[in-house]
């Protein structure tokens, strides 16, 4: 069992300010985009575009005022010929601008003398050789009229055609642009787009890439990780192995529920082997397109055999490795396509040897046969949640950036948290620190953990929830019951806390215990953990005549545990010793038994918690006075300890057995304790109502 990643022991990924993020970043200014860069060009050309001037302010008029009102009136100095844009610029004397009609032309100002200088009225012409016709037919007719100088050029224009072109090109330019994003991902056109749609989106780790998780990141999973180091010795010292006519192992399968390590003893392996590695996702082979994972797959192992010797590590494979042909109505023949070319790519007739595919999944039951065979995945590294020592050593590393109070007892802690995974003992780490802050002290001790486990496991504390007095007094008289069960009941576990205070969505209060860490249950203990289960609605309709619906969760609990003991276990003497759970017909619509035989096994369930219910209430009306005790204090305290409980009704009457460990030399030595219980805590399990 492994902790996940967690960034709080690291300090380089923290600023000097104890703030998440690395230093690196902290030293990068802002950077420009070059999308902003192409918005002020772009401004700058549509601007000067739609804003440009032609030339000075010209009054556009027509070749009859030009003759009749101007040049007949002795007012033209000279007239500017623009041959290229068939264009006539008239420049008029400067007394004359003091004429009314030129002052008309200006919304009646008097236009300054000084314009003179340059052209003040501009009109077209259809072609140069009507409009000399025009005006030499209108010198003869008018003989006194002084012909004035009519110089003739071509206007040079350069930015304004230029702008024109730059502002397309770049328009056309930034919509490629944005279009390639779009289809190609971050990367514009890279892994993913729509040019490379079959490239493999696998990361690459190479010798220089640096990687900051390491094997001594990895706690809790001695075995496990004596296996991968063993994959990663093969790469180092192949000769070693191979010198003996040993093969390296071409894959191994890392199977073990959620939140154990498996991806982060994948990342300490990437850290630790100097050879190249791959590391992608089981979704990432999947895509809307048809063929696209196959391609993946062959180019995944492309890139591989480039690298080799190295490592290519597929999270989740499930994704695409369920086994094929098992429901013929939700098949899947794209996802069955890419799982054959990762088969044949792993061990076919073209297998290349150098190349070690690790894998990681918590369904191995889903996944295909050909899959799990040697020659594929040689190996299936088990990884389990961790027992006492293994959470010992997880609280460890994760508690190294947290500043702990010098009286904390991190065997205590690993003792009470049965059942959970490296991410929940994280995650309790986490949670206990910012409870200590948010209390303002100066170190984490003992109670804040206590809390942070309560909330994990019971949810956040609801201290603004109203409850009834009556409701109240229901729920202590429920949560004692339970309490009372498991404190008389041989095979049950031992108390640890009961409280009444409500926590998460639905629970209203709950007893928290100390499982023993087992593998095998006997039927007395499943059959004590029914009673103790029982044991809150048992006292409710003892002393309130009544049941209230605060025992769902109970219910739900001991029917699968009695439904699990006949049908799976064969711990019923009707039914016999026969299994009917089948992990591969899982999620078929069939029962592997008669509609006879099913009304046998609810007849055996439905007799099984009668009887425990029966006997759970006898025991409760035998102990009501220590029961009534335990729901007075609880209303009054609202938590009660183990060492509460005691002072109360005395010791538990089943003492602890101890667990002696015996040395080489045959000295025996007091290792622990260990007490009757039920099976972990399953983190993937929500909190009970009124457990």
């Amino acid at each position: 069992m492994a902790q996940q990643e967690d960034k709080n022991n690291r300090p380089d990924l923290y600023d000097r300010n104890g703030n998440g993020g690395d230093d690196r970043n902290l030293k990068k200014g802002p950077r420009l985009n070059i999308y902003w860069l192409y918005a002020i060009i772009a401004a700058i050309i549509l601007g000067y575009s739609l804003l440009k001037e032609n030339g000075p302010d010209l009054k556009p008029i027509t070749m009859q005022e030009f003759q009749q009102d101007m040049l007949l009136q002795g007012d033209v100095k000279q007239i500017y010929l623009i041959r290229n844009k068939d264009e006539v610029r008239v420049f008029i004397k400067p007394d004359s601008l003091r004429k009314p009609y030129y002052a008309s032309k200006w919304s009646g100002q008097i236009p300054d003398a000084s314009k003179a200088a340059n052209p003040l009225f501009e009109f077209k012409v259809t072609d140069w050789e009507s409009f000399n016709n025009a005006m030499n037919d209108f010198y003869k007719s008018h003989p006194n009229v002084e012909q004035v100088p009519q110089p003739v050029d071509d206007e040079i224009q350069w930015f304004g055609p230029l702008a024109n072109f730059m502002f397309t090109f770049l328009l056309i330019a930034g919509l490629w642009i944005l279009l390639m994003r779009k289809v190609g991902g971050p990367a514009g056109g890279g892994p993913g787009g729509i040019f490379n749609i079959g490239k493999s989106k696998a990361q690459l780790f190479e010798k220089g890439t640096k990687v900051n998780i390491t094997f001594a990141d990895v706690a809790g999973l001695d075995e496990a990780k004596v296996e991968v180091m063993e994959i990663v010795d093969f790469l180092k010292n192949p000769k070693k192995y191979t010198a003996l006519g040993g093969k390296i192992p071409k894959g191994a399968l890392l199977v073990g529920p959620p939140g154990t390590g498996k991806t982060l003893l994948a990342k300490a392996m990437a850290g630790e082997a100097q050879v190249p590695f791959f590391s992608m996702s089981g979704s990432d082979f999947v895509e809307l397109f048809v063929g696209v994972g196959a391609s993946r797959v062959r180019d995944l192992f492309k890139q591989a055999r480039e690298k080799a010797p190295c490592v290519i590590f597929i999270d989740e494979i499930d994704a695409i490795g369920r086994a094929r042909g098992r429901n013929a109505m939700m098949s899947n023949d794209e996802r069955e396509n890419t799982l054959n070319q990762l088969l044949v790519e792993m061990d076919g007739f073209g297998g290349e040897s150098g190349i070690i595919i690790l894998a990681a999944t918590n369904r191995p039951d889903v996944l295909d046969s050909a899959l799990l065979r040697p020659g594929r995945f040689d190996r299936q590294i088990s990884i389990d949640r961790p027992d006492v020592k293994g959470r010992e050593q997880i609280f460890k590393v994760h508690l190294k950036p947290i500043k702990i109070s010098q009286t904390l007892d991190i065997n205590k802690l690993a003792e009470q948290t049965p059942g959970f995974a490296g991410a929940d003992i994280a995650n309790v780490c986490n949670e206990a620190a910012l409870i200590a802050a948010r209390k303002g002290k100066d170190a984490v001790d003992m109670s804040d953990f206590q809390d942070a486990i309560d909330r994990v496991i019971g949810g956040l504390e609801k201290k603004n929830k109203i409850i009834s007095p009556e409701e109240k007094e229901i729920i202590a008289y429920h949560e004692a019951g339970h309490a009372i069960c498991g404190w008389y009941l041989e095979h049950a576990y031992p108390l640890l806390k009961v409280t009444i205070v409500p926590r998460g969505t639905a629970a209203l209060g709950y007893a928290q215990y100390t499982p023993k860490e087992q593998y095998l249950y006997n039927t007395d203990q499943l059959n004590d953990q029914i009673c103790m289960t029982l044991g809150g609605r048992a006292a409710e309709e003892i002393f309130f005549g009544k049941i209230s619906t605060g025992a769902s969760n109970d219910l739900q609990q001991i029917t699968k545990t009695a439904y699990s003991m006949i049908t799976v276990y064969g711990m019923n003497d009707k039914i016999g010793n026969i299994s009917y759970y089948d992990p591969q017909a899982e999620n078929t619509f069939t029962k592997p038994f008669s509609e006879e035989t099913g009304k046998m096994i609810d007849e055996e369930v439905r007799k099984m918690i009668d009887i425990a219910y029966e006997r759970t209430k006898a025991l409760l009306i035998e102990k009501r006075e220590q029961l009534e005790k335990l729901a007075k204090e609880l209303l009054t305290k609202e938590v009660l300890f183990k060492s509460d409980v005691e002072a109360l009704i005395g010791k538990r009457p089943y003492e602890e057995k101890k667990l002696l460990d015996v040395d080489l030399n045959g000295n025996e030595h007091e290792k622990g304790t260990i007490d009757e219980g039920v099976p972990p805590y399953d983190s993937s399990l929500k909190a009970p109502n009124l457990a």
